[in-house]
């Protein structure tokens, strides 16, 4: 990982939207000028999911529209959604092998996949069906910046340049190879050309800041630290970078100041947690470092750092025993730490392990022999992993990446992403109306039961109706009344007030009437669904009560993926067994039911049972290929068991259909370079 990160450029015309054609209309089906124009029109004004849906009607009925593929893989770009931008630009490019700017940004994509290497190819030609286009050069500069050819993206920088004299992040990228490069004052000279040209941009005095505090001019670092804060307060790498200086200033009480701003910007940032706990260590509030070394190891149980410097502060407390545990979980994450064997000797000997203290001992004095032979006694690497390197603040991309730990220990973020829920059957619903007629789910059997009760204005929905009191009232005096009368015996006025009855979490009662219901028609599938269903709300009601929250799926990037809930690990088990019975009963009765196999995948997922319920989501999506719910829900369980190109393919895909919190996914887990 580098320290300065590449500005992407976009051209001017980014969405190039005069150099398209309007296309034909296509007799009475579709309005094709419309849509495109409306599309297009939505990606001025930046709302982007309203023109993926655009795009979308104009792709159902003209599939060769490349155009259409171009600029539904810019929106989606500009949602996050590299993985479907890629899909569009490649279509786009397959049907029109000489479209220039497909190439341009498919390319700039592929840079931001970390794909640099194909992203040079897309470029190479680009500039050869257009060799003016100046945004190229930049472009290429990003390639070969990111496979550290400094020398090649410094010459590309220098072409666009002399083509755009005022091109602030043409500077500060070019400056950033210098920096690579060593000539730390032409990085500095091209930086104070980025801040002379846009003084408005906080990126320019940051990166100069950074430079200074490289060169320890800490004054210097901290008033451009101050500049980039003013411009962008919201911005918590710069308080990072200036919690890191003042440090180094001495000044403690201020840099603890910025990581808590960092914090309340970010809260699952394990990097900051981590260097707060080494400053509160340092002056010795250690019940404050132990509270952040506990949060840092909450949302990286992977790093190895943490375990290490609090057992250190264990120590001081001590806890001699419990920093033997955290030793040896070093250990255990880092099997060659020489210094957590030294450590841990010492506190067996604490401990009067006299035996397991010269064990450690022993171990320790091998690796560091072995490691002397291995750096041919380098100074200062005797230890393989010197007390300096790990009790210091860690830089942003850490000494430590760079030699035998993963580059992603300490820059280690969570967030909590809850499957979209089950689908329900109400009555006096109202459905949400499908702007495309060709993707609203329709099951003959479905239809013809509501046809039967048309009275009752049953729907499937994910969300609980909203109703007046007078309206709840109206429909419980209709139910009570048919299930009073004789009419009963098919079943309806019981599953009438047993739905709503689940709707006011009286769940037992419920229950009761779906199983009158279920007596008087056994052979009706929706029964059996709305049962499960009723059971399923049930378990979740009373899983709320113990945790007080509801339970999520973690997803740790790069790392362990658990089921827990927002603050703790999910401990005690709830048995969805029964209701995915009745569901088993559903899909033997109606097997064309999508709504059953996606029901069934939930609470499949619930059980811990991950490739069963993938199964069942593409049973679900086999029977209704418009299912945006069931691509995201799937999608979230393969990044959760770390096949990430597929999930991300199938956030993509939810996105495209209509899921916009697909894209809040996106951004999280399938983070591009």
């Amino acid at each position: 990982m580098m320290h300065n990160k590449i500005k992407i450029y976009l051209c001017g015309g980014l969405l190039l939207l005069a150099a398209m054609a309007v296309p034909a209309r296509l007799g009475a089906q579709i309005n094709k000028e419309y849509f495109f124009g409306k599309g297009t029109g939505d990606l001025i004004e930046r709302k982007y999911y309203s023109a993926i849906e655009s795009f979308n009607l104009l792709l159902k009925v003209d599939t060769g529209m490349y155009d259409a593929y171009y600029l539904r893989a810019i929106a989606k770009h500009n949602l996050g959604d590299t993985w479907g931008a890629l899909a569009d630009f490649n279509h786009a490019i397959t049907l029109n092998p000489v479209f220039t700017y497909a190439y341009f940004y498919r390319s700039v994509v592929r840079n931001s996949m970390g794909h640099h290497a194909e992203a040079l190819k897309d470029l190479d030609e680009a500039a050869t069906l257009r060799p003016e286009l100046s945004a190229i050069y930049y472009s290429r500069g990003v390639s070969y910046f990111y496979l550290q050819q400094f020398d090649l993206a410094l010459d590309n920088y220098n072409t666009f340049l002399r083509n755009n004299p005022k091109a602030g992040d043409g500077y500060l990228n070019r400056g950033t190879c210098y920096l690579f490069l060593k000539d730390t004052t032409a990085a500095l000279q091209d930086y104070e050309r980025a801040i002379a040209i846009n003084s408005f941009d906080p990126d320019g005095f940051s990166r100069r800041g950074r430079v200074y505090a490289m060169q320890e001019k800490y004054p210097l670092a901290l008033q451009d630290f101050d500049k980039a804060i003013a411009i962008d307060s919201n911005s918590s790498l710069n308080y990072y970078f200036r919690a890191i200086t003042l440090y180094n200033t001495k000044n403690i009480a201020a840099a603890l100041k910025d990581l808590d701003k960092v914090l309340s910007i970010d809260p699952y940032n394990a990097l900051i947690y981590y260097n707060r706990a080494l400053m509160h260590a340092q002056i010795g509030d250690y019940d404050k470092a132990l509270k952040d070394y506990n949060k840092a190891s909450e949302i990286n149980p992977s790093n190895v750092l943490i375990y290490y410097n609090r057992a250190a502060v264990l120590m001081e407390v001590g806890k001699v025993r419990d920093a033997i545990k955290d030793y040896s979980k070093a250990i255990e994450l880092y099997p060659d730490f020489a210094n957590a064997y030294l450590n841990r000797s010492h506190a067996k000997r604490k401990n009067n392990d006299w035996q397991g203290a010269r064990a450690d001992y022993d171990i320790a004095q091998k690796k560091i022999t072995e490691h002397q032979k291995k750096m041919q006694h380098d100074e200062g690497s005797s230890f393989a992993d010197t007390s300096r390197q790990y009790n210091n603040l860690v830089a942003f991309d850490a000494d430590f990446g760079n030699k035998e730990f993963s580059s992603d220990l300490l820059q280690y973020q969570r967030a909590d992403i809850t499957l979209q829920p089950l689908y329900h059957i109400a009555i006096g619903a109202v459905v949400p109306a499908e702007k495309d007629y060709n993707k609203i789910y329709f099951n003959e059997a479905l239809e013809q039961w509501k046809r039967q009760h048309t009275r009752w204005q049953i729907g499937v929905l994910q969300s609980t109706p909203t109703r007046t009191p007078a309206e709840r009232k109206q429909w419980e005096q209709s139910a009570n009344a048919l299930s009073d009368s004789l009419a009963c015996q098919n079943g309806m006025g019981y599953f009438a007030k047993a739905s709503l009855l689940s709707e006011q979490n009286m769940y037992n009662a419920s229950l009761n009437f779906y199983k009158q219901a279920i007596a008087g028609e056994p052979q009706n599938p929706f029964y059996h669904f709305a049962y499960s269903v009723a059971q399923s709300q049930m378990i979740d009601f009373v899983s709320n009560i113990d945790h007080q929250q509801t339970t999520t799926i973690v997803v740790e990037n790069h790392s362990t993926s658990t089921l827990q809930s927002n603050h703790q690990t999910v401990s005690r088990t709830y048995d969805y067994s029964e209701a995915i019975e009745e569901l088993n009963k559903t899909i033997a009765l109606l097997p064309s039911f999508a709504y059953a196999y996606y029901n069934r995948a939930n609470l499949k997922c619930h059980s811990n049972q991950m490739p069963e319920a993938i199964e069942d989501y593409n049973a679900a999506i086999a029977r209704y290929p418009y299912f945006a719910d069931a691509y995201y829900n799937r999608g979230l369980i393969q990044i959760y068991m770390h096949d990430t190109n597929k999930g991300c393919l199938d956030m993509s895909k939810a996105g495209e259909l209509g899921a916009k919190a697909a894209y809040n996914v996106i951004k999280r887990y399938c983070k591009t370079q």
